[in-house]
């Protein structure tokens, strides 16, 4: 999972699946992947966002789960954000999607979709997980990213929102949106 979480950012997640995929392949645990030279991880990741970057990251990411925390991912948010290359959205992911650990992951489209649904009114993803943990119970924070994420990637687009095809068209309302901007 954290791989992958890594791996996903500014990534398709098409590109980030095949790219997991064929580095967990040959390197299943950290100590497989600190044995791989930085030239081989880049071809492996390859076409993922800023593949030469993450290559270097996944490497060091590894070396420090190998010497800080026996050879395991850590199981808290701050040992999370002191690995290289991970950030609040990555650590929340892995808590939560990877480890089963309340948190709320906010990428792009939870923050949009988050603010257009009028749950918060922010301008800043970091704003917007905080406030989202207090208006959203505790046991919801696991499927709030991916329940929101398949949203924003199939009806409340960005530019042109689905809205009569959205369940939560009669609740929802619309900010940011101009009338012009949804479909009908």
């Amino acid at each position: 999972m954290l791989v992958g979480a890594v791996l996903s950012t500014r990534t398709r997640d098409e590109v980030t699946v095949e790219a997991v995929r064929r580095l967990l392949k040959r390197a299943p645990d950290p100590q497989a992947l600190c044995r791989l030279d930085i030239a081989t991880i880049r071809r492996l990741i390859y076409p993922v966002g800023f593949y030469r970057t993450k290559a270097e990251l996944l490497r060091k990411m590894a070396e420090e789960i190998i010497t800080r925390h026996q050879g395991a991912v850590p199981r808290s948010r701050t040992a999370l954000l002191a690995l290289p290359g991970v950030g609040p959205k990555v650590a929340n992911i892995v808590l939560a999607r990877g480890l089963g650990i309340p948190a709320i992951a906010v990428d792009t489209h939870v923050h949009r979709i988050a603010n257009r649904l009028g749950l918060v009114k922010t301008r800043k993803p970091a704003e917007t997980e905080r406030k989202l943990m207090a208006v959203v119970p505790e046991e919801c924070w696991i499927e709030l990213n991916p329940l929101l994420v398949a949203l924003g990637q199939t009806i409340c687009l960005p530019r042109n929102p689905r809205c009569q095809l959205c369940p939560l068209d009669p609740l929802c309302p619309k900010r940011g949106l101009s009338r012009a901007r949804m479909s009908r």
